[in-house]
């Protein structure tokens, strides 16, 4: 839904509202499912783990693929995008292996937030249009969506700096 949203949103924008209900539905998804295995006394940690995150990164390649697609962002940035959120995943699945810690939240955002201010971003292609580019041929979209790429990509970093600083004490 997400996905369709975006690239419609070329014929017009009224079709980010399919996205935007597209979040709450992948939301509401996301949130029912292991909770619901827990009270239906059919978890499978395991397997959980893995389906769960690995719909995740399909999740996310199609939001950013979609919003690349979309007359508002450009597909170079959001790849920039993708590649900080997946390198903040790999960090995280790493940590939860050699620390036994999983974290989902840097600087207090985390799924939840991430998806409201998706959702606040799609707001604003509503009512502010694709409109020209204020740099050459990147938008504000573009400027928006490239500086969250940027700042996961340096969280990344940071992360692994410190992870590898807290592993090499310990060995």
């Amino acid at each position: 839904m997400i996905f369709t949203g975006y690239v419609a949103s070329n014929l017009g924008s009224s079709w980010l509202l399919l996205a935007i209900l597209g979040y709450f539905v992948q939301w509401f998804g996301d949130s029912m499912d292991g909770s619901l295995a827990r009270y239906r006394h059919i978890e499978r940690p395991s397997y959980g783990y893995f389906i769960d995150h690995s719909c995740d990164g399909l999740a996310t390649l199609l939001i950013l693929a979609g919003i690349g697609l979309s007359p508002f962002v450009t597909m170079d940035v959001a790849l920039i995008a993708l590649a900080g959120y997946l390198l903040l995943s790999i960090h995280a699945y790493l940590s939860a292996r050699v620390l036994g810690e999983f974290k989902l939240s840097y600087l207090a955002a985390g799924p939840t937030e991430l998806r409201l201010i998706l959702i606040a971003l799609t707001l604003l292609m509503i009512m502010l249009g694709a409109g020209p580019g204020i740099f050459g041929s990147l938008s504000g979209f573009d400027l928006f969506v490239g500086i969250a790429g940027a700042i996961l990509i340096t969280l990344f970093i940071i992360q692994t700096m410190v992870t590898g600083r807290r592993l090499r004490k310990d060995s």
